[in-house]
């Protein structure tokens, strides 16, 4: 168990980052969120699927492949840049280790980057636009990231630096050798407000009818979310970095990410694009 207190707020909770155990097997409560998360992700993406030219059977398509690929791309990530951990004392790799994806050890930005790159693969195979299908995922995206973080507040983990503001979160750590009691930035949620706030913006600005180009929500995401990841990372204790060089990878990629999509959204913008370009409109006159 693991007691984690909101001592500003006069909260507390005793965590057990295991829900249930089944012929030996622990299932663990951040694997359920995940689950729960994507699932929301799904049901929203799919009632919106006709909005963006696309049907819920062409959606669920596209993600039999992403899904995996994402799982994939966020154990791989974790891997290479945390390599020193799945090493043996000689210093050789320990193959079988870095398969173990239930011992822990998995990265959002490697899902996403995954999961991008083989929905772009599919929408190529089955000749569709992938930005179109894109500005339709971002929304689950950022749904999945919403609710995937308050897994790692159930392990009590992807927090930051001590703190003394108001809504700073009680746990109890390891540091020197010896448990120690610490108040520290709860930045899973701040990262969680942070996509629901994304999340509000991008169905807004939907809704009030600026979507101008195919990709245009998409790149907003990416702008959205890097530079709110960017923010965040650099409150963070748990960040990886990029080899030995002390840079937070994901500081670094949020930040570079966030300001290739303005740059790319100002360029399109100021093109002045057609809304009958895009993909939805151009499927219902065909």
């Amino acid at each position: 168990m693991n007691a984690v207190t909101f001592p500003g707020l006069g909260l507390s909770f005793e965590l057990n980052p295991i829900a249930v155990t089944v012929f030996g097997w622990s299932i663990h409560w951040y694997g359920i969120i995940i689950a729960f998360g994507f699932t929301l992700a799904f049901l929203y993406c799919a009632k919106h699927a006709k909005e963006y030219g696309f049907t819920g059977d062409e959606l669920l398509d596209m993600l039999i492949f992403a899904a995996p690929g994402a799982i994939i791309g966020a154990r791989l990530y974790y891997v290479i840049f945390y390599l020193d951990q799945f090493r043996h004392a000689d210093g050789s790799l320990d193959i079988a280790k870095m398969f173990r994806i239930h011992d822990g050890g998995i990265a959002v930005y490697g899902s996403i980057i995954a999961a991008v790159l083989v929905a772009w693969l599919v929408m190529r195979h089955k000749k569709k636009p992938f930005l179109a299908m894109a500005d339709l995922c971002a929304f689950g995206l950022l749904i999945g990231q919403m609710v995937g973080r308050w897994g790692n507040f159930v392990n009590v983990e992807a927090f930051g630096g001590e703190t003394t503001l108001p809504w700073r979160m009680g746990i109890h750590q390891w540091v020197g050798g010896q448990i120690q009691y610490l108040e520290v930035h709860p930045t899973f949620l701040y990262e969680s407000l942070w996509n629901l706030f994304g999340l509000i913006f991008l169905i807004v600005l939907t809704k009030k009818g600026l979507r101008k180009f195919d990709g245009m929500v998409f790149f907003t995401y990416i702008a959205w979310y890097g530079f709110g990841r960017g923010l965040i990372e650099g409150l963070r204790t748990d960040s990886l970095y990029f080899f030995e060089t002390g840079l937070r990878v994901s500081q670094l990629v949020g930040f570079l990410s966030a300001l290739a999509a303005i740059v790319y959204l100002i360029f399109r913008l100021r093109q002045r694009p057609d809304p009958g370009d895009m993909f939805v409109n151009k499927r219902k006159e065909s």
